[in-house]
């Protein structure tokens, strides 16, 4: 019975460690993720060179660098990025923030392909068909 009940009581104290430590991990994986995140999203914005437009209009394909393998790098990056500074604050509730920008940003995407098609046709095809998002 001695046993049953240290046994408990030491899978109680551990449990409160790791409840208690979830916090710091979360700060230093965000905080990672983030710086990671940000440097991907300056490569990229690097590579996308005179293309880059706030306003969706095609100058360029550009299919170098990490447009090789992810059409949208520059959004995935950014929502990767937003993941990080989520886990760093520690809220939760930004989640729903995250969702909203995250399907803005996927219906940005496809409106930026159709242009991309309209203006590159067969090129963009088979960029289209050899990448991800």
């Amino acid at each position: 019975m001695m046993k049953m009940v240290a046994a408990l009581a030491l899978a109680g104290m551990t449990w409160l460690d790791i409840h208690a430590a979830l916090p710091r991990v979360a700060t230093v994986t965000g905080a990672a993720i983030l710086v990671t995140a940000v440097a991907l999203l300056s490569w990229t914005r690097v590579q996308l060179g005179d293309a880059f437009t706030v306003k969706a209009k095609p100058k360029g394909l550009v299919t170098t660098g990490p447009y090789s393998r992810i059409r949208h790098p520059m959004y995935v990056f950014l929502d990767v990025a937003l993941l990080g500074v989520i886990l760093v604050a520690g809220n939760e509730y930004l989640l729903l923030v995250w969702v909203l920008l995250a399907a803005i940003h996927v219906w940005r995407a496809r409106r930026e392909e159709t242009l991309l098609e309209e203006a590159f046709g067969e090129a963009y095809k088979q960029y289209r068909d050899r990448t991800w998002f």
